[in-house]
């Protein structure tokens, strides 16, 4: 049982039917998220986190799920427990930046099919097949 519960939230990314990834410190190909600090908003906790991560500028479209997992800090020395919730967005253009100085390494819009693939974790597949369907109805 995790001894720290956080409340997180995050965005699926897309313009057109592209799909914004950030590649993190792990390696790992992850959508923008963040903590929801001091009982915030979650679409506005999400909508900050893109801007923050990944310089886009991006509109809520729909709530798009909740996925969770637990890992094990080695900083906090404890079992941590991140829920989050997802929303599907679109970018308001094309134009981003990655926040190298966040730990990020690498990062892009990437077509759909190849956004499926690179990202890391199945929920945040399934999480990507929801946004979509609630961005373009397919």
């Amino acid at each position: 049982m995790a001894e720290l519960v956080r409340n997180c939230a995050g965005g699926a990314v897309f313009s057109g039917d592209e799909v914004f990834l950030l590649k993190n410190d792990k390696g790992e190909w992850i959508m923008p998220k963040g903590v929801i600090r001091d009982r915030g908003d979650a679409g506005d906790v999400a909508l900050r986190r893109v801007e923050a991560e990944a310089g886009i500028e991006a509109e809520i479209v729909a709530p798009a799920g909740k996925t969770s997992y637990e890992f094990y800090s080695q900083t906090r020395r404890k079992q941590v427990l991140n829920r989050i919730q997802w929303f599907a967005m679109r970018a308001k253009s094309r134009r981003y930046r990655i926040a190298f100085e966040q730990g990020f390494l690498n990062g892009d819009f990437f077509p759909f099919d190849v956004a499926a693939k690179l990202i890391t974790h199945d929920q945040d597949r399934e999480i990507l097949k929801s946004a979509r369907e609630l961005l373009h109805g397919n």
